[in-house]
């Protein structure tokens, strides 16, 4: 069935108001449309229902990290707690070129990526269930990625310590938040150092048409993670470092 005419017109629209031209990429966001509502009647993926809602806040919220110049490339990129594989599988869409790994620590999340990986027939996507506390610290995982993209995962201070250990040297990890990112942003300064990174920056936009305002966080890595971060698993998120 795919995208109604109406649910097209607004990707493309919202799509050209994040200064992205979509149209080519129309048949892959129709077909994953219709993937989500499939699965999402078996398992619970999300609680986004209506096109609509998919369009605004799945797809086109994905996609607003396309406003910085950091895509450019085979890059490899972490999807961190990918979820139903946003923002992963959008940017894979629209940058066929990045190497992209979605990992997520929920088994039948993960599964649902990877039928969306195989029917999209998206090459150089790679679906990865488990925790990050424990891969960040295996060789083929640690300070290998170019860019670490999160999006509505944990608070900031978790994330840093999550992330950060993924990125190589000079990458970039992006923190996709809502409208009260000042209270995360405000102790991120005594956990970052630990961690051998720093803010960038943080890009203030709004969503197409939903008018919701969103920040895209930018950190960088600087110097190399000590070995005992991450913490073991559920330590981030139960004694965060700031």
């Amino acid at each position: 069935m795919g995208l109604s005419p109406k649910g097209a017109a607004l990707l493309l629209e919202g799509g050209r108001a994040l200064g992205l031209d979509l149209e080519a990429h129309l048949p892959a966001f129709s077909r994953l449309f219709d993937l989500l509502m499939e699965a999402n009647r078996r398992v619970n993926l999300t609680a986004l229902r209506t096109e609509e809602e998919v369009v605004l806040k799945h797809f086109l919220d994905s996609l607003t990290l396309l406003v910085l110049p950091l895509w450019e490339g085979s890059l490899r990129v972490l999807d961190l707690g990918t979820g139903a594989g946003f923002p992963g599988l959008p940017l894979k869409i629209v940058r066929p070129e990045l190497e992209i790994t979605l990992l997520d620590a929920t088994k039948k999340k993960v599964a649902f990526v990877e039928e969306a990986v195989h029917a999209l027939g998206l090459k150089g996507a790679l679906p990865l269930w488990g925790r990050a506390e424990a891969l960040a610290h295996r060789p083929e995982h640690r300070e290998v990625y170019g860019r670490v993209v999160a999006r509505a995962v944990a608070p900031l201070c978790v994330l840093a310590e999550l992330g950060l250990p993924f990125l190589a040297l000079g990458g970039v990890m992006v923190a996709q938040k809502g409208p009260r990112v000042a209270e995360e942003l405000a102790p991120l300064p005594q956990a970052l150092p630990l961690l051998g990174g720093r803010l960038e920056g943080v890009r203030a936009l709004r969503l197409p048409f939903a008018l919701e305002e969103r920040h895209l966080v930018v950190l960088a890595k600087e110097a190399p993670t000590p070995p005992r971060f991450p913490r073991r698993p559920g330590v981030p998120e139960k004694h965060p470092l700031c």
